[in-house]
């Protein structure tokens, strides 16, 4: 046995044998204890970094693990290969999207490979490929047929640099979340998702996910944003001008009808659809228009933002409130959204937006709600009062409660019907269209005749044309393609058109999951029998970025597929663990995300070549919780380096020693204490990372723990002239150490376990088992504290009382010696572990 590590020569020797071996296949079919792990599947950038190997190494671990756990593990991978980079190196370099993305695609798997992340690679799915992309197509038809798909003009966001709509959920902070920067808002014909259909069904399903982070949970829950309230119609005041309105109320939501007694105005949403009909001709048309225009590139996130100044304009308009009868100014304000109806009761004694908006421009304010003190003086106030009361000046409901209020205002208005109660959410439908080529053709056509009609099934995929010029313009390259846009209607046979917008690639992502089940399968997207099986996902692996965005629409495509027959099951991931990300400081001393543009990239091929995969998948593990951001040090390498080398050298100087008690097993009643000790140490390694990895992951208290076991094995000091029960118990723990090690470190592991006398194959063998007779202690030592700080060791019967415990400290030389003319406080015991004695 080689007394180095030769890390560079065992890494690829076992990767081929892991290959060869086909210790990642998995036979979906005939599967009799089946455990789903998978990685969120990545975009094919090219070149990845320690801080995208986390996830990939944190699932490869989990795969080796439950496999030694003798669970039948599909760990599978592929590529969410459509998207704009690929599109936009075309515009830069001239190189087609599929030739950037094919080769991407062959990087990433070497360095995956190189890493000792090892994937079924029979179930591999790539989704800018037409034996993918088809069925996505296919799976639009199904949910047009089923009314989930519809097609409207729509105030969209817009970005400017990737010449695209994105989705709300796609906007940050006012920015494009690919390329930072500033978004539009522009007005477009797109198509939409009907996920609101199924906002209640999400909400509430959320509480079925036990296995999933609650801080996920709860943003989902935010951002699906369910409320009960009222919808109240306002009459609409007739022009002065006799000018007839297409309109006769404007409808509002709010969650606080108790409050409408205090409404003074009403404000508009700038994209109100009604408001340049309401305004035209009037001397207030062109400064509403221009306030329009000028507030257009708001998102809806500036809108919300307490930092946004309150602005806006009296449109000319008058309403009424039904409840009063009072007139009041119809406004339009740049803090409203076009959310449910677009228009919001404006209360600015029991809002804080409301009020900021009535100060400035010197709009009424009424106190309609009363605190339960009485001590409420309009004058006085310096802003809202937005907590529950009595209702005041408020008619017949002047004295009521304002909880209790609601329900009778609710109930007056459906008796007379003006309004009624209504759920509101504040999930809006999923806007899919997206103006690029590099993406899942959607598989519509426009007839003169018969109108817009969905492409016969049979004549899918809608292929993805070659004779496209790539622009940067906002048009759609597909539009350049005529042998692509002009086809016969599927319907009628004549001439008609296609559809030139592409697919969002959240779509290919919502359901990849279901297609690693049936990857080579050319005659149906699903196959319900394998999926119901297998689904849903045992253990699903990736960012705390992807909460709303992917989870929300994997949730909401695992539902519709349900309820079009082809599965069983309602969500999709049954646990679901968010990793961290890894950190690293910058040329500037300050700490990022991992990225090019900070400088603060760390190269794996660097590390591998110097240190080995598995060091840098144990430093990896080790970083910190894996579930927490965790700062990169160079030097944390060197240490997972030097204590693979230790494992190394331990059992190279005492390899024939170990191989002489091959096979014995240890015997608690042949042994002396140093021995015992150890092996009971093996054991309570063993109980402690086993319930680590079935809970939490610990990885990184479960490497530590490994390594306070080799603290121990060091303890015992072995040599040839030692007994065989040393001996035996030594090998135990040798064994022990690199089964444990074997998920986190797979190819050291699996050298070593042949090199101790086995067949080659590490997963192959069982995760240890606890013997739960080496736990028990005849005897404990637990540390004795002065004022908080250690100063002795004692040992107690394993039986002892916390007053026998007592006693036996307080004999103790050296705690006499510090008690030494002190007044003793308190003491405190806590059985197995310490005893405290607060002195003054």
């Amino acid at each position: 046995m080689n007394e180095n590590y030769p890390f560079s020569d065992i890494e690829t020797k076992w990767q081929d044998f892991w290959d060869d071996n086909g210790d990642f296949k998995t036979d979906l079919a005939t599967a009799k204890n089946p455990y789903y792990c998978l990685m969120m599947f990545p975009y094919p950038s090219g070149k990845l970094h320690v801080g995208h190997g986390r996830n990939y190494i944190i699932g490869d671990a989990v795969a080796r693990y439950k496999k030694m756990q003798g669970f039948d593990v599909l760990t599978p991978m592929g590529w969410d290969s459509f998207g704009l980079p690929a599109e936009n190196a075309a515009i830069k370099t001239g190189t087609p999207p599929a030739e950037y993305t094919a080769a991407n695609i062959v990087t990433m798997k070497e360095q995956l490979r190189a890493w000792g992340c090892m994937y079924d690679w029979d179930k591999e799915v790539t989704s800018c490929m037409p034996d993918y992309y088809k069925w996505t197509q296919w799976l639009f038809i199904q949910f047009y047929k089923q009314n989930l798909v519809y097609k409207k003009n729509s105030n969209v966001n817009w970005c400017p640099s990737c010449a695209t709509v994105l989705a709300n959920e796609q906007v940050v902070d006012g920015a494009c979340e690919r390329c930072d920067s500033e978004v539009d808002q522009k007005s477009m014909d797109q198509w939409f998702f009907k996920i609101t259909d199924y906002a209640q069904r999400l909400l509430d399903d959320l509480d079925t996910l036990d296995g999933w982070p609650t801080r996920v949970k709860t943003m989902q829950k935010n951002w699906i944003g369910r409320s009960e309230g009222a919808e109240i119609d306002f009459p609409i005041v007739p022009r002065e001008d006799g000018a007839g309105d297409n309109i006769e109320n404007v409808a509002c939501y709010t969650t606080r009808v108790d409050t409408i007694y205090g409404c003074t105005y009403m404000a508009l949403a700038p994209e109100h659809p009604e408001l340049k009909n309401l305004v035209a001709g009037l001397p207030q048309e062109e400064e509403v228009l221009e306030f329009i225009k000028a507030n257009s590139k708001l998102t809806n996130l500036d809108r919300e933002a307490d930092e946004v100044e309150k602005e806006g304009r009296f449109t000319g308009r008058y309403l009424i409130n039904p409840y009063n009868g009072e007139k009041i100014e119809l406004w339009v304000g740049n803090y409203v959204l076009m959310y449910g109806t677009g228009a919001v009761m404006a209360v600015p004694a029991h809002d804080t937006r409301d009020f900021a908006f009535a100060k400035k421009y010197d709009l009424p304010i009424k106190l309609s709600i009363q605190n339960p003190e009485g001590s409420l003086v309009l004058d006085e106030m310096e802003d809202a009062y937005t907590e529950d009361g009595t209702c005041v000046d408020s008619g017949d409901f002047s004295g009521v409660d304002n909880r209790e209020a609601i329900k009778q205002m609710i109930a007056l208005a459906e008796e007379k019907e003006f309004g009624k109660g209504k759920i509101n959410f504040r999930l809006r439908d999923w806007l899919i269209s997206r103006q690029r080529y590099w993406g899942a053709p959607i598989p519509m056509v426009y007839c003169e005749d018969c109108g817009v009609v969905p492409e016969k099934e049979e004549n899918l995929p809608i292929l993805l044309p070659t004779d496209v010029e790539f622009k940067a313009e906002g048009e759609s390259p597909l539009k350049s393609s005529e042998a692509f846009m002009n086809c016969k209607c599927p319907k009628c046979g004549k001439p008609a058109t296609r559809e030139s917008d592409t697919m969002d690639t959240f779509v290919d992502s919502s359901w990849y999951f279901l297609r690693y089940l049936s990857a080579q399968d050319s005659t149906q997207a699903v196959d319900s029998a394998i999926s119901n099986k297998w689904m849903p996902v045992d253990q699903y692996i990736g960012g705390i970025e992807h909460a709303i965005l992917h989870l929300l629409y994997a949730r909401f495509f695992t539902k519709a597929i349900k309820d079009l027959g082809l599965i069983d099951f309602d969500e999709p991931f049954k646990h679901l663990f968010t990793q961290g990300m890894i950190c690293k400081k910058g040329p500037d001393g300050n700490l990022y995300k991992m990225s090019k543009s900070k400088g603060n990239v760390v190269s794996p091929e660097e590390l591998l070549e110097k240190y080995g995969a598995d060091t840098v998948r144990l430093y990896t593990l080790f970083i910190g919780p894996p579930e927490k951001e965790a700062e990169w040090q160079d030097t944390g390498v060197e240490g997972a380096s030097r204590f693979l080398k230790r494992i190394w050298r331990r059992v190279s100087e005492n390899l024939d020693l170990l191989k002489s008690v091959e096979g014995k097993v240890p015997d608690l009643g042949n042994m002396g204490d140093a021995e015992r000790d150890l092996y009971r140490k093996t054991n309570e390694t063993i109980q402690q990372i086993t319930r680590g990895l079935d809970g939490a992951f610990t990885f990184n208290t479960a490497i530590a723990g490994i390594m306070e076991l080799m603290n121990a094995v060091d303890h015992l000091k072995i040599s040839a002239d030692s007994s065989d029960s040393a001996k035996i118990v030594f090998r135990d723990a040798m064994v022990n150490v690199v089964l444990l090690l074997s998920p986190f470190a797979p190819h050291i592991a699996e050298e070593l376990w042949v090199e101790l006398g086995h067949k080659a194959g590490v997963m192959n063998a069982d995760w240890p088992v606890v013997n739960e007779e080496a736990l028990k202690r005849d005897e404990l030592q637990l540390a004795v504290q002065v004022n908080g700080k250690v100063r002795d060791q004692i040992k107690v019967p394993s039986s002892a009382s916390k007053d026998e415990i007592e006693v036996i400290a307080m004999a103790s030389e050296k705690i006499q010696t510090w008690l030494e003319g002190k007044t003793i406080r308190k003491v405190i015991v806590v059985p197995g572990r310490l005893v405290n004695i607060a002195v003054s």
